[in-house]
């Protein structure tokens, strides 16, 4: 397998984790967001969307850090990264989507970029958009996770959900956002942190890191 990647990129950093949760080896591919690699003739050979992560199977491509995980669940079953069932799987895909439609796409590099060059927004108008949807965004997931109490974001075990949580969190760190709002989602967070998968692929560790 091969994973083009950006280290900054948090959609990334999600399958990264969820690689290193079922033990599966694979070629690290850099794609530097901030020098516009992903716009390459040779990146748009491989990305329709010139997005990352991407993640090539043999033959097989896969766009979309949430459709490519559910892919390695169904490949690789084990260690399972969604229940088994049907209440309690819908659940864990609601919390990973109160992150990844809610959160992140209001925050991404493009979107930055466009508040920024197009809307002309200063950099510290910038970061309190930043932190708006961020912290607004987590007292979301902060409600859902006090319903429903336990080590990680669902259950004793991680799964989808803490491969979602666990970089926003990092991207809320390095915008200075608050998060002392949220400390049942900081709880979990912990705990992901202490495992080996969620640990040794973050963001600074990688190869192409700044």
């Amino acid at each position: 397998m091969e994973l083009y990647n950006y280290f900054r990129s948090s959609a990334s950093y999600r399958v990264r984790i969820a690689l290193a949760l079922k033990g599966l080896e694979y070629d690290y591919k850099p794609v530097h967001l901030n020098r516009n690699e992903q716009f390459n003739e040779s990146y748009g050979a491989v990305s329709a969307a010139r997005l990352v992560p991407l993640l090539r199977d043999g033959e097989h491509v896969l766009t979309q850090s949430l459709a490519i995980i559910e892919y390695l669940d169904e490949t690789h079953p084990e260690p399972p990264l969604l229940p088994r069932e049907p209440v309690a799987r819908a659940r864990v895909r609601a919390l990973a989507l109160d992150i990844a439609c809610e959160i992140h796409p209001l925050n991404n590099l493009r979107v930055l970029r466009y508040l920024v060059r197009d809307l002309k927004l200063s950099e510290d108008d910038k970061s309190r958009w930043y932190r708006h949807w961020v912290e607004t965004g987590l007292e979301t997931v902060e409600r859902q996770l006090e319903a429903q109490p336990a080590t990680y974001c669902h259950g004793d075990t991680p799964t989808l959900a803490d491969c979602v949580l666990v970089p926003q969190i990092f991207n809320a760190r390095r915008y200075e956002c608050r998060t002392e709002h949220v400390p049942q989602v900081m709880r979990v967070f912990e705990a992901c942190m202490k495992l080996d998968a969620f640990e040794r692929t973050r963001p600074e560790l990688c190869p192409d890191a700044e």
